[in-house]
């Protein structure tokens, strides 16, 4: 017995926690164990608390905490009488209240700034993208006309703000969906109001003592999640383009190799764009240029972390140089002078690596501060001038650097920057910008179908080994892949995000079609938020016609092999409630309660068309996916390859 609590408590080797070489080097300079990692808290926590892990567990009122043990007298309710499946079905839905409020509180500072930068407050920033400015006017019935752009401006960030706090009708961009999903949605009663409003009704649902049944609990859950991908995340998404431009493909490098020893390192980590855009421009200015120069660095060095590293990505080139699990071996390569961060998705043991390093963290938000870290409050009103304060705050550690830098030699070169409109363009051309050539792919078998792999790391599993296994298995069986978040730092670190990989991973069909084309088998689409542009893409190819009139038609499935946050559940639920197939991995929260489950896994497919599904091996989850895929082209009778027949004249008499 002790022999095997000693094996439990045994370290795992670096290639049993990750399948990124370069995190792999870092994991191994610790094997002394000189600071502690998100790899060894996870270890440390096993094993786990089940009641938890399958969302049996309440502790929403002080009777509590109830732990339920389904099926057993005395246990298998809580205090107050609530069922195992009423307690799973309002965890589940808190989740998904949680990750809407953080999309769209993301969004809302984005409509802000937006009218700031239109009423001439907010002198920094400019409306770079005149074009997708009118575009968005457009789909919420603002006159365009000959009116100035900024007037158009302020009155979209107007809209878009009202789109937060309305209380009646319902959210304006839900017609950008296809006009059967719209009708679903208003016959489900689940066509959400007011972004907050969706917010705060489940919030009120599940207090104690209110909504128990399980159908009403999960539509609103729905709705909500509705919420978040047809309102807040999309919105948000659109004005980030019309402030700092749609995004185009560009060539850029992935991984801790691009941490330059001779350069002021700079990381910025989180999930807002007004402020990494600034520090990016406050690098690249000749008075910080020159003051990293006096402290004796080369220049300035940008790099980014999760999904702000995204969003400098698509839009700069710069690189990504890790994931969300990697934020802190970042840290421990000893060259980097200054972790930025603002929200979501920060680690708090952030300030606590940085001082084994001498590394600066410097929170700037007024809702995410930090024991240990340095606060400086980003002010949009005058954005680079705080930008460049910050930066300086890294020019001032580069002389305090440790002895033991150590950056592992690893880079991955790759394309990133493909938003709905790129695409377009890439697969018409200038004059005839459309989706035909992918849909008729589609049609004709070349390409089976298309998947979104998406989402966080996990420590519970092996760090983007999941993501990088359910990708190489659907490329393998002619499956597009879009990719977002996390996963497509993945993705982009292990070599799937270059036109190359078409030759190396994919089907004869798809390896076809990438080639000529000239796109990668994986298409790196941008931050979380950056959801919705599959959500647009996925509607466009139902609006080009030939595979149905509904999202719920297309030869289309989701997934998030690792997810990790509320937002990942919000997420899910909103492409479930649009009509999409999706897997999750690791781990499911209503596991512990089975008619939750089995009403999200089967009765949401009657209702929407789109059902979760759970399966944490990836390649199983990619057959899983694959079938769905293979059910739907079916169902659209494009399972078969037709064969193609010349008609003379007789026949054509025929026909006629």
């Amino acid at each position: 017995m002790a022999e095997e609590k000693a094996k439990k408590k045994e370290k795992k080797q670096p290639q049993e926690q990750s399948a990124c070489e370069a995190t792999c080097e870092m994991l191994g300079e610790n094997t002394g164990g000189e600071y502690v990692t998100v790899f060894d808290r996870s270890d440390s926590m096993e094993p786990r608390c089940k009641f938890g892990s399958d969302g049996v567990c309440c502790r929403i009122c002080a009777m509590g905490p109830c732990r339920i043990i389904p099926d057993k007298p005395g246990k298998d309710r809580g205090v107050c009488g609530a069922t195992v499946d009423t307690i799973a079905a309002r965890n589940f839905i808190r989740m998904i209240a949680g990750g809407a409020a953080a999309h769209s509180d993301h969004g809302r500072a984005v409509c802000e700034t937006l009218l700031e930068v239109a009423e001439g407050k907010s002198k920094d920033y400019t409306i770079k993208d005149e074009q997708k400015t009118i575009k968005v006017a457009m789909d919420l019935g603002i006159e365009v006309g000959e009116r100035p752009i900024n007037e158009i401006a302020a009155d979209i960030a107007r809209a878009a703000l009202a789109e937060f706090g309305n209380q009646h009708g319902e959210l304006k961009y839900l017609s950008k969906a296809p006009l059967k999903r719209q009708k679903i949605w208003r016959d489900l009663g689940v066509a959400p109001r007011g972004i907050d409003r969706e917010v705060v009704e489940i919030m009120h649902r599940t207090h104690m003592g209110v909504d128990h049944e399980v159908e009403s609990l999960l539509m609103q859950g729905a709705r909500c999640s509705l919420a978040d991908g047809w309102g807040g995340s999309m919105l948000a998404t659109d004005l980030q383009d019309i402030l700092f431009g749609t995004p185009e493909p560009i060539i850029s490098k992935t991984n801790l190799g691009c941490i330059d020893p001779n350069m002021v390192n700079v990381i910025v980590h989180g999930h807002e764009p007004l402020l990494s855009e600034m520090i990016v421009a406050a690098s690249q200015s000749e008075d910080m240029i020159n003051a990293a120069k006096a402290v004796g660095a080369e220049g300035i060095n940008i790099g980014g972390i999760c999904c702000t590293a995204n969003e400098i990505l698509m839009r700069h080139g710069i690189p990504p140089i890790g994931n969300f699990i990697t934020q802190e071996l970042a840290v421990s390569t000893g060259a980097v002078d200054a972790m930025i961060v603002d929200v979501q998705c920060v680690f708090p043991s952030l300030p606590t690596i940085a001082k084994c390093f001498n590394t600066a963290v410097i929170t700037t938000s007024k809702i995410a501060k930090m024991d240990g870290a340095r606060h400086i409050q980003f002010d949009e009103h005058n954005a680079l001038a705080t930008a460049k304060k910050i930066i300086m705050a890294g020019v001032e550690m580069f002389k305090q650097r440790p002895a033991n830098v150590h950056i592992p030699q690893i880079t991955q070169d790759f394309v990133g920057g493909f938003s709905h409109e790129s695409i377009n363009y890439l697969l018409g051309g200038t004059f005839r910008a459309s989706y035909k050539p992918l849909n008729d792919n589609i049609i004709n078998g070349l390409i089976r179908g298309v998947a979104g792999v998406v989402g966080c790391n996990n420590p519970k599993v092996k760090h983007d080994w999941a993501h990088l296994e359910m990708i190489k298995e659907l490329l393998k069986n002619d499956v597009l892949v879009l990719t977002t978040g996390c996963g497509a730092i993945a993705a982009a670190k292990a070599g799937l995000c270059s036109p190359e990989a078409a030759a190396k991973y994919c089907g004869e069909g798809l390896r076809q079609v990438c080639e000529t084309v000239g796109l990668p088998p994986v298409i790196h689409m941008g931050s979380c938020v950056d959801n919705s542009r599959i959500l647009i893409a996925a509607t466009a190819m139902v609006k080009e016609g030939g595979l149905g009139d509904d999202l719920s038609d297309l030869p289309a499935v989701g997934a998030a092999p690792e997810w990790m946050s509320e937002k990942a559940i919000s997420i899910g639920q909103y492409f479930v409630a649009s009509g999409v197939y999706t897997v999750f991995g690791t781990t499911f929260p209503t596991l512990g309660a089975q008619e939750t489950t089995k009403y999200l896994f089967e009765k949401m497919d009657e209702k929407f068309g789109g059902c979760w599904a759970f399966e944490p091996d990836p390649i199983k989850a990619a057959q899983l996916m694959i079938a769905r895929i293979d059910a739907a082209r079916k169902k659209l009778g494009i399972d078969k390859a037709r064969e193609r027949v010349l008609f003379d004249m007789e026949k054509r008499r025929e026909l006629a």
